[in-house]
């Protein structure tokens, strides 16, 4: 089945989702699970790079969706042995060596990943969870206890350090994902959600929570930034003073996130993270 009739197919079926259940046969299973294989070994993303920016395959959202309800929840392995009871088989559930030296990719005791999720080769999972749809690129390393969210999208030789949140979303299905591009450094205990981009080289010290409201201010230039950081840039947290209360004193300020500095690509390939934080 080529791309174009996939993607009809699974717009039709979308249309009638109500009708899609367990008892459903290879008609409706076949698309469905088409496009779950094609996210899974990297060929789909949920959102791409285009050369007027990130453009979201709806249908291939579409698509993980209609398989929850192609399933029931039932006994299966889990990270370490612990058995779950899911809809979602694990992606590597079953693999030989062999399987795992084509992924080409590690996956330490405590990595979860789900099916449909896309693990390049040369990344590491330290123990942390990677949700359905998720693309995760060549040589990124994903730190203990960090969480990928459904159809985040993680760069190529990116480090996302222990204890981060990169949100997910599946609905409403024209919203972007969170994006980490190539070469980006997420500082532990951070959170990235409701579809941020963090541009190419950017540094996020630890820390550093960013979400659609999220103000992120240049100090330099006083430029202030909605739903990215912009490349290369070093982002700290900050706080906003706040408005004055009903009796004239000081309010409580705001959170944000402040630029310290922005580095060109020569300069974040050869300075050490802890240099760059540094001010």
């Amino acid at each position: 089945m080529i791309l174009g009739d996939m993607q009809a197919a699974i717009g039709a079926l979308w249309e009638k989702r109500e009708t899609v259940s367990p008892a459903s046969g290879a008609e409706v299973r076949a698309p469905i699970e088409a496009v779950l294989d094609l996210l899974d070994s990297g060929r789909l993303r949920v959102a791409e790079p285009r050369p007027d920016g990130w453009a979201v395959n709806a249908w291939a959202k579409q698509a993980v969706l209609l398989s929850f309800r192609l399933n029931e929840c039932a006994p299966m392995p889990g990270a370490g042995g612990a058995p779950v009871f899911d809809k979602v088989a694990m992606k590597c559930a079953g693999w030989d060596t062999a399987q795992f030296a084509a992924a080409g990719f590690r996956a330490v005791p405590g990595a979860i990943i789900r099916r449909s999720a896309y693990v390049a080769p040369g990344a590491v999972l330290m123990p942390c969870f990677i949700n359905v749809g998720a693309h995760v690129g060549a040589g990124t390393m994903i730190d203990t206890w960090s969480t990928v969210g459904s159809c985040a999208q993680i760069g190529a030789r990116c480090h996302i350090s222990g204890g981060v949140g990169i949100g997910g979303v599946l609905e409403p299905l024209q919203a972007g994902p969170v994006i980490i591009e190539d070469d980006c450094f997420i500082g532990a205990r951070s959170e990235v959600a409701e579809g941020f981009i963090v541009e190419r080289g950017s540094v996020i010290s630890m820390g550093v929570f960013l979400g659609a409201s999220t103000r992120v201010i240049d100090r330099a230039t006083g430029e202030v930034f909605m739903g990215r950081v912009p490349a290369y840039s070093v982002v700290v947290p900050g706080t906003l003073p706040g408005k004055p209360l009903p009796d004239g004193s000081a309010g409580p300020g705001l959170a944000c996130a402040v630029i310290v500095k922005r580095v060109d690509a020569q300069t974040r390939g050869k300075t050490a993270i802890n240099d760059l934080l540094r001010d």
